[in-house]
């Protein structure tokens, strides 16, 4: 139990450091969606594209840099040689892509169909978040979870102070003052929206920076060609990844008549936000739980750790994803402030659910890490890509983003249970399956009986929550003391 308190620290604090932020930036989908800040539904759509391909080259830039230098830090007793390679290989191919890209910013505007100026912006935020990639991974790995969460927290809030001031303020000030008249334009929100982005991520850097002063630059060809060839799996399963997350934005903009698609993408990327409970969730336990994996690897008995994991992990997401769908409706008047982009409630525990089986995912991806079969996860990825991009082709045109959502969950699911098959031959870990399919099925179950058949109806939502809460409790309940005790 050690080692799982332990995790639970680290994942607090970790927790903390994307919970915060997450929060903090989660403030700025109210924003957005506010009547008379973004000029429309659409208008929000545009930047939810932009945002898609930021997704996309963030995952290209780091080529799976970040996961190799967890695996040879840990393993490897020459740290400073690690580092060096890591470092100088990422500083390379980040000023190599910034110099192509903006030699090339017309073409690329013109093929992805975005604005110049905002590509402009693009690129340079591209390559100030490419250089802080192993700085926050040295962080983590040397475990300074509260100097990885105090910049990390800061990075938003500066974020979201200037979107604030931007978009609030500035338009105020302008209204009344002259002389700002010529820093706030009509209909330049987009850029401001990006320009704040570009702030944050260069006071990010400046703070990362006496990183770069402390360490040896040494370049250690052979090592890196054996870093690259575990990353590059998980570049693969990487640029998958982000195909499954966010390419449906994409697709939705290229497939969908030009008069609709920005107003589509709008809404669903809007509810899609409500859906954040979990993705929070989600990516806290990831960031507590990789740098685990590896340094428990050697353990005695780690897979069953790895198990129990597991198994608390579907307890406390089974009871997000039934919260959250019970009280949908009354949290979107928070979350989505207009009433333009409700339409797209439906999406929301379609949402919930796919995000939860990726966390599950997450957790039996330990089984390749551990066995150096990246490769696999590059598979499981790619498969889950497929997926996503035949049902979105096939089916936006007739169903819109409800076909996207739904592509989502099956993408996901296939993939977490893809992971599990392959696991047991490789890497076999003892999962409780009889509770863990239990608290999937009873909270699935009950979401949608909640959701589709008494949406709304708070005397059938909140019996049902109790009544879940009651079985994990007695399921869990001496576990959870021995944790606590300790």
């Amino acid at each position: 139990m050690s080692a799982l308190k332990t995790l639970f620290k680290q994942t607090f604090i970790y927790g903390l450091a994307t919970v915060l932020p997450r929060m903090l930036s989660f403030l700025l989908v109210p924003l957005y969606t506010t009547k008379g800040v973004l000029s429309s539904v659409a208008e929000y759509g545009k930047v939810s594209v932009i945002f898609s391909y930021f997704v996309l080259f963030n995952v290209v830039l780091a080529y799976g840099m970040e996961t190799a230098f967890f695996r040879f830090f840990s393993k490897d007793e020459d740290k400073d040689k690690v580092i060096g390679t890591s470092a100088i290989s990422l500083i390379v191919s980040s000023i190599g892509f910034f110099s192509l890209a903006l030699i090339f910013q017309n073409q690329i505007a013109s093929f992805i169909d975005i604005e110049v100026k905002y590509i402009n912006l693009v690129i340079w935020i591209l390559l100030l978040d490419a250089l802080v990639i192993i700085p926050f991974a040295w962080l983590r790995a040397t475990s300074r979870p509260m100097r990885y969460a105090i910049i990390k927290i800061l990075n938003v809030a500066i974020n979201l102070g200037l979107n604030l001031f931007f978009l609030l303020a500035l338009k105020d000030l302008a209204s009344t003052e002259s002389i700002f008249d010529s820093i706030y334009k009509p209909n330049f929100e987009i850029s401001y929206i990006f320009i704040a982005n570009l702030v944050a991520s260069a006071i990010t850097l400046v703070l990362m920076f006496p990183f770069y002063t402390k360490i040896k630059y040494v370049f250690d060809s052979k090592l890196w060609k054996t870093m690259m060839r575990y990353a590059l799996p998980v570049l693969v399963a990487g640029i998958a990844f982000s195909i499954n997350e966010t390419f449906d934005r994409i697709l939705l903009d290229k497939l969908l008549p030009s008069d609709i698609a920005d107003t589509q993408i709008g809404m669903y990327s809007a509810c899609y936000k409500i859906a954040i409970f979990m993705t929070l969730f989600v990516t806290a336990y990831r960031l507590g739980i990789e740098p685990f994996f590896f340094s428990h690897a050697k353990s005695e008995n780690p897979q069953k750790n790895y198990a129990k994991i597991l198994e608390f992990f579907v307890a406390f997401g089974s009871i997000i994803l039934l919260t959250v769908v019970v009280f949908a409706d009354a949290l979107k008047p928070y979350i989505v402030r207009s009433e333009g982009y409700w339409e797209a409630m439906w999406i929301v525990p379609i949402i919930l659910m796919a995000n939860f089986c990726l966390g599950i995912y997450h957790n039996l991806s330990v089984w390749y890490k551990i066995t150096d079969k990246t490769k696999f996860g590059a598979y499981i990825s790619i498969v889950g890509a497929i997926i996503t991009l035949v049902i979105n082709i096939l089916f936006i045109k007739e169903y819109g983003y409800k076909a996207s959502a739904i592509a989502t969950l099956i993408a996901y699911s296939i993939m977490m249970l893809l992971s599990y098959y392959f696991g047991r031959k490789y890497y076999p870990i003892p999962y409780n399956l009889k509770k863990i399919g239990l608290y999937l099925s009873i909270s699935i179950g009950f979401s949608v009986l909640s959701f589709y058949k008494f949406r709304e109806d708070y005397a059938v939502g909140i019996p049902m929550l109790v009544v879940f809460l009651t079985i994990i409790y007695f399921s869990e309940r001496q576990q959870l003391k021995q944790l606590l005790k300790r």
